[in-house]
């Protein structure tokens, strides 16, 4: 009898025969640079088009995952911004009724290895090139009016900020999203840390965006599973 993942294996090997080449190369070299080293999370962001491009940004760099808390404001699609994005990545929501969904994103993170890093306009926290890449980090970014939240500064392993040179205080959240990112992710790309996903995450991540490539998948690999049971 054949495991889950020789079955997987079997069902990827024929939905590879629905796509074409190019896009089977344009799949590996996506999955090949894809991360979960770091990720992007979202505290209470009021405007879906600076979470929807903060998706997209996270998307471009190679962050499979991106965290949205929700406390006052849900997150709303912005398909026009998104382009299609959030697609081929795992957004997870923190929004349960009567908690702290800060703390709960917190614990979730803590529980998976994360070291929390808040992104603050204060220059006395860590400048975002200076940071340490030692440990797998989850990017903490408030809302565009109120900024961090109390709790997710003072529980935070660090505080860091993108130095700035003008009169302006901050970024947009969007584009200090992109800077962060691909400052972490470049100077992340140059060592010798082991940031890539491992063999069971490609696996399963290239099973999901084989699904979503292939025009009525589900009924295609129902149709195989009966022929090799």
């Amino acid at each position: 009898m054949k495991t889950p993942s020789e079955i997987d294996q079997l069902v990827i090997q024929h939905l590879l025969s629905f796509v074409s080449e190019k896009r089977i190369q344009t799949m590996e070299r996506v999955l090949s640079n894809r991360t979960r080293y770091v990720t992007l999370v979202l505290e209470d962001i009021y405007q879906s088009q600076n979470a929807s491009a903060a998706v997209r940004t996270c998307e471009c760099l190679g962050v499979q995952d991106i965290h949205i808390i929700e406390k006052v404001s849900s997150y709303a699609v912005n398909r026009k911004v998104l382009k299609g994005s959030n697609k081929w990545m795992n957004i997870i929501k923190h929004k349960e009724k009567n908690q702290d969904n800060t703390a709960l994103c917190y614990q979730h993170l803590r529980s998976a290895g994360y070291k929390i890093l808040v992104t603050d306009p204060d220059p006395d926290g860590v400048p975002i090139h200076e940071i340490d890449l030692s440990q797998k980090m989850a990017l903490v970014m408030g809302n565009e009016y109120e900024g961090i939240s109390d709790y997710a500064l003072k529980h935070a392993d660090q505080k860091v900020h993108i130095p700035m040179y003008g009169f302006t205080e901050s970024f947009n959240i969007s584009v200090s999203a992109a800077i962060c990112l691909q400052t972490i992710l470049h100077q992340l790309r140059q060592t010798s840390i082991r940031w890539q996903l491992d063999e069971n995450e490609i696996q399963e991540l290239r099973l999901n965006w084989l699904r979503k490539s292939v025009r009525r998948s589900d009924l295609i690999e129902q149709e195989f599973l009966r022929t090799i049971q």
